[in-house]
């Protein structure tokens, strides 16, 4: 048996083990990678779409299977946890239309002066460190552009959700895409450390924390060849302002905060209200936040909601809770904890408004802040308070009011009587501040997955020398 230390995975609805595995070893992942990328990325781009696509159809097979993975490792519901393989298989031709939208050739002839071209090359070896709460989605939005642009991928999945990695990468390699080239590492922090450093690997694409993401940005700081691309979370303010449409408005509001027990970086973090609606909104979002069906993945009828991913994040987010309140807050719906020993947490509204100093993080769960203001300039001015500048949503209001809010926020996906959440892989997907460094992905992750090289060309060389020479 390996010396090797192993990773657990356990069910967070039941706490039962799901999955182990030994760590990886960095130094070999990355030599095979790197022995294998520059055939992959010889292949001419057809060859790999075509693999790419393969890849759709092998997960087609054991879609459902795959959703039940991911129900399981996570605890989101199964009809959620489809929905993100839904996601995987989408992402494929998503992506094959944004490399040749994003990084398409150009050719510009010249009789004189020969051709002006226009060609992406890929980095090498991209680094690909995924998240726990869409633990298929999310990496494969890297990994596929990746692919397709010719670069070998290593794969480290969140230390609590690897057996859903492991599967993912499996369905790239009954593709046909050679194993060396999409690989996974099993692993913690340390292993995560070493692979962003590793002299080897050309590009860091990652989504998490802030709190992580800026120590990969400072570890890399002196490394300007190492492409980084980071999606980092949001601390984000859904604004709601005049609109007779109340029950929409809750719903919009219970979409944004509280699908996926709130473990999504574009949830709604602070709800911001015009004070002449403060008690029909709020009174309308507690009375649809009671109604919130909390589950196992499984359960007949399905949950809205499972547990938050563990036990830590279960206590942390239930400290949250005793924190606001403990310092100015009102608590509207309180936090609890309903199945001992187990993360589930109900939905919390906290009003924060009489708060000397609302803290400026990013509370990854069902915990919602709500702050009262009474005019729009103070509404957008409480909402860009933070650091992040992920997603921001203005419900109600009208053109104008739209426009200013537009124009005003700072975050990279600004919405209007939508929710925060549910971005659509056919747009760049982003944020500014905390929130990622002018990477985006989705649609624009080929731009962080090849680079341009500009060339001209002649077939035989000419040239003349004028000002500046003496006469032979």
């Amino acid at each position: 048996m390996s010396d090797a230390p192993h990773l657990i995975s356990y069910e967070p609805a039941t706490g039962a083990e799901l999955w182990r595995g030994a760590h990886g070893n960095v130094d070999e992942l990355v030599a095979r990678a790197r022995k294998a990328w520059p055939e992959w990325a010889a292949q001419p781009l057809a060859t790999r779409i075509e693999r790419i696509r393969r890849f759709a159809n092998e997960v087609r097979k054991e879609q459902e299977e795959f959703a039940e993975l991911i129900a399981r490792e996570t605890g989101k519901p199964l009809w959620e946890a489809r929905t993100e393989v839904e996601a995987v298989i989408g992402k494929v031709e998503i992506s094959v239309r944004a490399y040749a939208e994003r990084t398409g050739q150009r050719k510009l002839d010249s009789a004189l002066q020969g051709s002006a071209a226009l060609r992406h090359k890929p980095h090498g070896v991209m680094a690909v460190l995924g998240p726990y709460n869409f633990p298929a989605h999310l990496p494969n939005g890297h990994i596929i552009p990746a692919l397709i642009a010719g670069n070998a991928v290593i794969l480290k999945p969140s230390e609590k959700t690897p057996a859903v990695g492991e599967k993912l990468l499996s369905f790239f390699v009954r593709a046909g895409v050679p194993q060396d080239l999409v690989q996974l590492l099993i692993g913690g922090p340390e292993e995560g450390k070493a692979l962003v450093a590793h002299p080897d690997v050309d590009g860091v694409l990652f989504t998490g924390s802030a709190q992580v993401g800026i120590a990969i940005n400072r570890k890399l700081a002196t490394e300007p060849g190492k492409i980084v691309a980071l999606e980092m979370g949001g601390n984000n303010p859904l604004v709601v302002w005049d609109t007779p449409k109340i029950d929409d408005v809750a719903a919009l509001i219970v979409q944004s905060a509280f699908t996926t027990a709130g473990q999504r970086c574009t949830a709604a973090r602070r709800l911001i209200v015009k004070s002449s609606m403060y008690d029909d909104v709020i009174g309308a979002v507690k009375a649809l936040t009671d109604r919130i069906v909390i589950g196992a993945p499984f359960d007949d009828p399905q949950p809205f909601m499972g547990p938050v991913i563990d036990m830590h994040t279960a206590d942390q987010l239930t400290e949250s809770f005793l924190y606001l309140i403990s310092n100015g807050g009102k608590a509207i719906s309180h936090m609890r904890r309903p199945r001992e020993g187990l993360p589930f947490v109900t939905p919390a509204l906290v009003d924060v408004t009489g708060m000397a100093e609302r803290p400026d993080v990013e509370l990854f769960g069902p915990l919602l802040q709500v702050v009262r203001v009474d005019d729009f300039d103070a509404a957008i001015a409480e909402a860009n308070n933070t650091r992040f500048g992920l997603s921001a949503s203005l419900v109600g209001g009208d053109p104008a009011q739209y426009n200013r809010f537009w124009a005003n926020i700072r975050a990279g996906i600004v919405n209007w009587n939508r929710p925060t959440n549910g971005a659509s892989s056919a747009a760049p997907f982003g944020g500014v501040g905390f929130s990622g460094n002018h990477r985006p992905a989705a649609f624009y992750a080929a731009d962080y997955c090849a680079y341009p090289v500009t060339s001209t060309e002649m077939e035989q060389p000419r040239a003349s020398v004028g000002v500046g020479f003496r006469e032979s």
